[in-house]
């Protein structure tokens, strides 16, 4: 613990903290391996917790002339190009992690007041939700249920270069895969499937959607969660609540 304050009063960054603490962690571990240290003192050492991170992890936000140009690279006319318009459209249109959409199913796909939707889906924490389809992402993912002949389990199979389909469904690295191959002819090497989550949460914003049905749309448990998303900042001047009607008037 002494440690630990020692480097907090050298104003080092948590990520350095935590860094150097899981070095002396294994310090303790090898030396009490070794006999110079005692058991009891090595456990105590290796309890010692790190410290939170606190900043905000930093993403791509993408515009819309951006958008509708990455889920039109891919092929429409192949296998492989209708599966990855799929992908890129739920990820996009519906703000699914990665792992949400290779685990989707045909029993997730539903229709609710007369509306498509991603029912029960278990996320992040074991929450779960349900997610709107919208009208367009459907349609290509029939696109792909035609031309892939799936009718049951997973949404999503691997597709092999002789342009068939194979195994019953496909890992979060294939996602992830996709995303980077398309994302190179964008220009973004570094887009991630999770920028086009966050993507999703700022366009239903300036959209007008409002912050607690966007909430519903991630899963997320925290609203401040969603408002780091949206990358949003609170504005003092022309504020929210300056002119809603209730205010005397002149």
């Amino acid at each position: 613990m002494r440690y630990r304050n020692h480097l907090e009063s050298r104003s080092l960054a948590p990520g350095t903290i935590n860094v150097r603490l899981a070095a002396v962690r294994r310090l303790a571990y090898e030396a009490a391996d070794a006999g110079l240290l005692s058991p009891e003192l090595a456990a105590g050492i290796r309890r010692v917790k790190g410290l939170k991170k606190l900043g905000v992890r930093l993403g791509n936000w993408l515009s819309l002339d951006e958008v509708r140009t990455l889920w039109q690279f891919p092929n429409a006319e192949t296998l492989k190009g209708k599966r990855d318009r799929a992908i890129i459209a739920v990820l996009l249109g519906c703000g699914l992690r990665r792992r949400e959409l290779a685990d989707l199913t045909f029993d997730h796909l539903q229709r609710r007041e007369d509306h498509w939707a991603i029912v029960d889906l278990i996320g992040k924490g074991g929450h779960i939700r349900t997610v709107p389809v919208p009208e367009w992402v459907k349609r290509f993912l029939d696109d792909w249920f035609q031309a892939a002949s799936i009718l049951k389990g997973r949404l999503f199979r691997c597709v092999c270069r002789s342009g068939t389909t194979w195994g019953e469904g496909m890992t979060e690295k294939v996602v992830w895969h996709v995303v980077k191959t398309y994302a190179m002819k964008l220009g973004i090497p570094k887009l991630a499937p999770h920028d086009l989550r966050r993507s999703c949460a700022r366009f239903c914003h300036a959209a007008g959607g409002e912050l607690e049905q966007i909430q519903f749309l991630l899963g997320h448990v925290s609203v401040q969660t969603t408002e780091r998303y949206l990358g949003c900042k609170q504005r003092l001047r022309e504020a929210v609540n300056d002119r809603i009607g209730i205010e005397p008037t002149t």
